[in-house]
């Protein structure tokens, strides 16, 4: 089975999806809500962002170790 991939916002790149769709739409369900598939690529589009700008300021904190402060 192919891995999926989630579209780069920005770059048009394809990157490797970050979350676990299954649990996503399990717990959009628990909200008695549903789920598109586009929803869980933007939700993982949106998580790269996060942990770029993480990574940044863990660079600039001189450490190679991101830690929870970062996010």
């Amino acid at each position: 089975m192919a891995k999926k991939k989630a579209k780069g916002a920005k770059s048009g790149k394809t990157k490797e999806v970050l979350v676990v769709a299954s649990k996503v739409k399990a717990y959009v369900k628990s909200k008695k809500m549903m789920t598109s598939a586009d929803a869980v690529v933007a939700l993982s589009n949106k998580l790269y962002g996060i942990l770029d700008c993480a990574c940044e300021r863990t660079k600039a904190n001189r450490r190679s170790t991101l830690k929870p402060q970062d996010l």
